[in-house]
């Protein structure tokens, strides 16, 4: 059965962690030969925005000594062969219609989502 991860809520635990958790267990499902692929809507569009650092963010005193790098974590999956997918209607209320996205990503309309569901 193959499975659409669909992440909505950005940067949930990406302090704690400096991982997202369903970008982390789709690294981890498709190393444990899991057939899935990744629907980045909402928030999360965020993800695939290749100009972002994290690098320096502190709090107070605090300083994160390891940032998350999520556009590298997306990189990572088109790498083992995961399809991340991007609704470019999303994008676009975002003001990052013309932002340079993580290769390898496949936008979509809105329009198009109850067909990409329909595959899974």
């Amino acid at each position: 059965m193959k499975v659409l991860q669909i992440v909505e809520t950005a940067y949930r635990a990406t302090l704690e962690e400096q991982d997202d958790p369903i970008i982390w267990i789709s690294h981890a499902m498709k190393g444990a030969g899991g057939d899935l692929d990744v629907l980045l809507l909402g928030n999360a569009v965020n993800y695939a925005v290749v100009a972002q650092d994290a690098a320096g963010l502190s709090f107070g005193d605090w300083q994160q000594s390891q940032p998350p790098d999520l556009a590298g974590d997306i990189v990572g999956l088109t790498a083992k062969g995961v399809s991340v997918f991007v609704v470019q209607d999303d994008l676009d209320e975002r003001g990052l219609r013309d932002t340079a996205l993580v290769a390898g990503i496949e936008t979509l309309l809105r329009g198009r989502l109850p067909a990409l569901l329909n595959d899974y």
